[in-house]
């Protein structure tokens, strides 16, 4: 993410590191690589080549070609080799680590990150020695970017998917909606992934001329995976500046991965600092209030990092979210009666418990946490949705080309163009995805989605559609904002199913089972659609061969079906209160999850059940939300864009029922804010390294302590309490 100009070469300093944050906010100083649950990150792209002739993208006054191909490096040598055994397996082993952290992430906070910059770093770390001193027959060899794309789209592929099981799976169980335990539906939970895993990825090739050829739209994460490729590969000093970024992202995955095995037995004193409690012990009595409402600092190395990525933007108005819901808004329904607490376990007086989700009453008696559901879920929908009416002509060009190009394949009748939709393909045919290929995959993922659909789950086959439609704005979305509004669009699905679930007059459990579902199968096929045109971003600039990205993402996706599916079976085992609502506290508080469930019974019932206080609160901060993208949008200039409320963010903040999250990746962005003004040259080196390994090396730390807990030898077994509320353990 560099502040540098490029022209021929990168053989300068090493940029990449702070490239995507100029990408996808110009002046906004970092920016996520994030699937979001809600519409993550929260910075916009405002320029590309629609807006300026030059098909570069200016911040401050720099340029970065974000459209044409890198210019050929006359000194590297011909890759005769792109689609590889090792790449694949790296990328897939790579990916795998992602998935387990984004499974662990989701769960915690909804948010998960994208794989292609730790694939992309880390397989160089990996396969560019290996390539040097292993034998030919071993696979030795010349490991040069076009390679190391394939690495990098396969773990990509691999590291996906989570989100299926950090919201509508965990809800359908709180629901009751499936079996007792995801062990006994470990069949139906790998067969509906893979109704989920390929359709999108087959559905994108058609896509590639429209929105990388002809609207060249930036694709910022799909930009900075290709200059990091780059950097890494070609330029006087791009092996001297590999080695730095390698060392900085396993000092940090290690430190990261450490801190949360061994935190887990002695919590209050590494993790969680209970500054409140504490205030509370030595006399100040009033002030276990803030501890009641989950004002805890905790020393989380994945959302630091997260902070670090995503930029002020985002984590402020994250933050912002978070205190007026859960300390001002909160506060005051509990004070006038309109939401109701229950003392907590704690032996300490006047601690509460707000987060509960008990649903006996949720109408005259909610919580302050089933209270807050609503306004956050209706902001997110609102703020995803105005984005794309925003950009609809593009949308609807796109599935029109889309649509085209499918009937002259199959009717045989010449889709008639005009000269706008001429489009020269650059790629030589032998690298092109073949019809029979992603035309295969995309019949063969439809036949199996209406086997699964029909036969395991007893429902229609009409998601199918909606997936298609709603694809189109996954990828729209991400090309623009680097934002993938996976988790609206999957509620947005949500509320068409259960239009139609009560129009067939389906049971409440049926019509909850079909919109849940449905919201799914249009999260997955978004997701996995923009992750490809992502890639296929990636692949144009570094003059690679989309069909060997094809069947590095066609791999990676066989991997993340049972990778994801597995590691949710891993925590639901350890931490049964992911999917058992009975539970008061829970390590994991699933935001997603709440948002997922509450729609899902909304669109079902026979009667809305939301508080009238919340229903109104809801819809004058949805307004406030939808007011905000269009003033953005059609009033205040894209430099000015970072100052701008991002209702996305402050709609997570009301949805997430503890502010450690928030508070940390406040705590992340302010370090990288200054971090990036006072030593730009070691921030773009090292920023983006520390912050994946922090990332990556906590929601493996998770997986460790999940592997613990069920075998009986955790902290909460083990570990002392010491710093922990009332002498229960608070690991």
């Amino acid at each position: 993410m560099p502040d540098k100009s490029f022209h021929k070469s990168s053989d300068q300093h090493d940029p990449t590191s702070s490239l995507r944050d100029m990408i996808s906010n110009p002046g906004d100083p970092t920016s996520p690589e994030m699937k979001e649950k809600y519409s993550t990150s929260i910075s916009t792209v405002e320029r590309n080549s629609q807006d300026d002739d030059s098909g570069e993208l200016v911040s401050g006054g720099r340029f970065i070609n974000t459209d044409d191909p890198f210019p050929i490096d006359p000194d590297s040598p011909v890759e005769e080799r792109q689609l590889t055994i090792r790449a694949l397996l790296v990328g897939c082993l790579l990916g795998a680590v992602i998935s387990a952290s984004n499974v662990y992430l989701g769960l915690k906070t909804g948010w998960t990150f994208g794989a292609s910059l730790f694939g992309s770093i880390f397989g160089f770390a990996i396969l560019k020695p290996f390539s040097t001193a292993a034998p030919s027959w071993l696979g030795g060899g010349y490991f040069g970017p076009k390679e190391n794309n394939v690495c990098q789209s396969a773990a990509s592929a691999a590291g996906s998917l989570g989100l299926l099981f950090t919201s509508g799976f965990p809800a359908a169980y709180q629901l009751g909606l499936l079996s007792a335990s995801p062990r006994d539906d470990i069949g139906r939970l790998f067969t509906f992934t893979i109704c989920c895993a390929f359709f999108g990825l087959a559905f994108s090739i058609p896509l590639r001329k429209f929105y990388i050829l002809k609207l060249k739209l930036v694709f910022p994460s799909g930009v900075a995976a290709a200059y990091t490729i780059r950097s890494l590969h070609v330029g006087k000093s791009a092996a001297t500046d590999a080695k730095k970024k390698t060392k900085a992202l396993l000092i940090s995955f290690g430190f990261a991965i450490t801190l949360r095995v061994v935190s887990e037995y002695a919590p209050g004193l590494l993790w969680d600092w209970h500054i409140f409690y504490a205030l509370n012990r030595v006399g100040w009595e009033s002030i276990i209030a803030a501890e009641s409402w989950g004002w805890i600092w905790e020393w989380t190395p994945a959302f630091i990092g997260a902070g670090m990525l995503t930029g002020i933007n985002s984590s402020y108005s994250f933050l912002s979210g978070s205190f007026l819901a859960w300390a001002i808004i909160g506060p005051v329904i509990v004070h006038t009666g309109k939401a109701f607490g229950i003392p907590a376990d704690t032996s300490i007086p006047g601690q509460m418990n707000y987060a509960s989700m008990s649903l006996s009453d949720p109408i005259n008696h909610p919580s302050p946490r089933y209270w807050l559901v609503w306004p956050g879920t209706l902001m997110l929908l609102c703020t995803s949705f105005t984005e794309v009416a925003c950009n609809w002509k593009s949308i609807y060009s796109a599935a029109r080309f889309a649509i085209g190009a499918l009937s002259e394949r199959f009717s045989g009748h010449t889709y008639e163009k005009n000269d706008e939709e001429e489009i020269v393909d650059p790629v030589p045919p032998e690298d092109r995805v073949p019809f029979w290929l992603w035309g295969g995959v995309l019949v063969a993922s439809i036949v199996i989605t209406c086997s699964v659909m029909g036969v395991q789950y007893g429902q229609n086959s009409l998601a199918i559609v909606f997936a298609f439609v709603f694809s189109f704005i996954g990828c729209e979305s991400a090309g623009r904002t680097n934002i993938n509004p996976v988790t609206s669009i999957g509620n947005a699905s949500q509320l068409i199913f259960g239009g139609i679930g009560k129009g067939q007059g389906y049971s409440v459990q049926r019509g909850e089972l079909l919109n849940s579902l449905s919201g799914m199968l249009a999260l997955g096929a978004a997701e996995q659609a923009a992750d490809m045109i992502s890639d296929l971003k990636t692949t144009h600039l570094l003059r690679a061969s989309p069909k060997a990205v094809f069947c590095g993402q066609l791999t990676g996706a066989i991997v993340s079906i049972f990778m994801a599916a597995g590691v949710y079976i891993v925590f639901s085992t350890a931490y049964p209160c992911i999917n058992d609502l009975t539970y008061t506290t829970c390590s994991f508080p699933t935001p997603d999850v709440q948002s997922w469930r509450a729609v899902g019974v909304a669109v079902s019932s026979s009667t809305l059940p939301i508080p009238p206080s919340s229903g109104y609160t809801a819809i004058g901060l949805g307004i406030a939300a939808v007011i905000s993208v269009v003033v953005k949008h059609t009033v205040v200039p894209p430099k000015y864009h970072i100052w701008v409320p991002n209702f996305n963010a402050i709609g997570i903040g009301f949805i997430m029922n503890v502010c450690t999250y928030p508070l940390a990746m406040f705590f992340g962005s302010t370090i990288a804010f200054f971090w990036r003004r006072m030593f730009f040259s070691h921030y773009e080196m090292y920023c983006f390294a520390i912050a994946a390994g922090f990332i990556a090396g906590e929601g493996l730390g998770g997986i460790v302590n999940a592997v613990l807990t069920i075998t009986g030898v955790s902290g909460a077994v083990y570990g002392t309490t010491v710093g922990c509320p009332g002498g229960l353990y608070c690991g």
